[in-house]
């Protein structure tokens, strides 16, 4: 990596709050959206990974693979529990997608759909990083990272100003699987280090930035329902 990567600084982290002695580095989880054999949103995503490890988060990448579509199995199957309990586990996310027919791909958006605004009292996503990519077949287009910019705001999440569009994604990668050298791999880089940096910043506030008016005035109005409820 280092070798890849001869200008790369990872003490930059280092002035960040949070980051001179955090109990834990980022946890980052991944997700992409193709379950072919040589899945480029997969490539793509396992080189993410290598930087995020390289700057000392831990990752984890979910695949697709057996995940049923949205409401044609229960929330107890095994696949959509895997991927529950990752996005309770990771403090940012990173999604790529390739693009289909103009949109993210239906693998992709499966896995979206089954992760709720809520479970019981917890909001699985509300206040965590994102960082988004895509991966084209042919020319670049932005229509998946803005589609998919659009479902993070939904999700509650604070999506990162980067991001990363790559045309014609199989020139990209060598046999190995391995992206290579060039402007999108750079790219890709400040991609990782920025979510990292965002992480960093904002996991420790999550409580304080997504707290609403809104709320605290309906938890108000709950409670004096059931203090009044109990003295009739």
């Amino acid at each position: 990596m280092s070798e890849h990567l001869p200008n790369l600084d990872t003490s930059l982290f280092k002035g960040l709050p949070s980051s001179d002695a955090p109990e834990h580095m980022p946890r980052i989880l991944l997700l992409y959206g193709s379950t072919r054999e040589r899945s480029f949103s997969r490539l793509m995503v396992e080189e993410a990974a290598r930087l995020l490890e390289h700057f000392g988060a831990q990752v984890r990448i979910f695949n697709p693979s057996g995940l049923p579509l949205p409401d044609d199995a229960p929330v107890e199957h095994p696949k959509v529990q895997e991927l529950r309990e990752l996005v309770l586990w990771s403090e940012g996310q990173v999604w790529c997608s390739p693009e289909r027919h103009g949109a993210m791909s239906a693998v992709f958006k499966a896995q979206i759909d089954w992760i709720p605004l809520e479970m019981g009292a917890v909001r699985p996503t509300q206040g965590k990083t994102l960082a988004v990519m895509q991966v084209c077949g042919g020319s670049q287009s932005f229509n998946v990272v803005n589609q998919l910019r659009v479902l993070g705001r939904w999700m509650r999440m604070f999506t990162i100003p980067n991001q990363s569009s790559v045309p014609k994604a199989y020139m990209e990668f060598d046999d190995n699987g391995r992206m290579k050298p060039s402007p999108f791999y750079d790219r890709l880089v400040d991609v990782m280090e920025e979510l990292v940096k965002f992480t960093l910043l904002l996991r420790d506030q999550q409580a304080t930035l997504v707290d609403r008016y809104s709320e605290r005035k309906e938890t108000a109005e709950q409670l004096m329902a059931r203090v009044n409820q109990r003295s009739i």
